[in-house]
């Protein structure tokens, strides 16, 4: 399987990837609190959980093709604050993400992605504009794919597949969980129970709803 990662490469061996068939996938989530049962770094898991899974099935249906994992970057903006949460400016994201992306693109890369497990909108949206604007200066293909994952999740696009994954229809109770889920809930304890059970802690399955203050870290806009 031709999956690399970054940081075990040497230059000469990422210089001798074919440019051509080789995507890159960057992965940026912020450190944030999930409730008292969860990681801080529920949205990293998440995010390096989505680019294994899409490296995976990139080389598996494109014979000769390359993924290479770039180290997380535990950064994000829009989180919600608490004792272990680490949020930045939303356009220290977007130009973070710029930096990263140039430097592939001058490296000669064609190909890159952006995995990310953080729904928080301005940070989404500095992903969005970070990719569009590596694409547009530097002519390669840039693309960011969680918001449109983030939307299927909550408009309920993928409840069909989940029965079909369970075997079974779900219930209303499951349906209206899910579809009011956003934080430390039903996804995100899910994930990490698949990921790193380890890290979820005892007596979440009894813990009642619970809303926290939003730090956004930036302003409406960003030029």
């Amino acid at each position: 399987m031709s999956i690399h990662l970054l940081e075990e490469l040497s230059s000469p061996a990422v210089d001798a990837l074919p440019r051509e068939r080789t995507v890159v996938i960057l992965t940026a989530s912020p450190l944030e609190t999930h409730g008292p049962h969860l990681p801080v770094g529920v949205d990293a898991y998440t995010g390096r959980y989505f680019a294994q899974a899409m490296a995976e099935r990139i080389v598996a249906e494109r014979q000769g093709w390359h993924v290479v994992l770039a180290p997380t970057l535990h950064l994000g903006s829009f989180a919600f604050e608490a004792a272990g949460t680490v949020t930045m400016r939303q356009r220290v994201v977007r130009d973070l993400l710029v930096d990263y992306g140039d430097a592939l693109a001058r490296a000669g890369f064609r190909h890159i992605l952006v995995s990310n497990g953080h729904g928080g909108p301005g940070h989404l949206v500095a992903l969005e504009e970070a990719a569009a604007r590596v694409s547009r200066r530097r002519g390669v293909t840039m693309a960011s794919l969680t918001g449109y994952l983030a939307w299927g999740l909550l408009s309920g696009r993928y409840l069909p597949k989940f029965e079909a994954a369970l075997g079974r229809a779900l219930t209303e109770e499951e349906r209206v969980a899910l579809s009011e889920d956003a934080h430390g809930g039903w996804w995100e304890t899910s994930v990490m129970l698949l990921l790193r059970p380890d890290l979820v802690g005892e007596g979440w399955r009894d813990l009642p709803p619970r809303a926290t203050p939003c730090r956004t870290g930036s302003s409406p806009t960003i030029p």
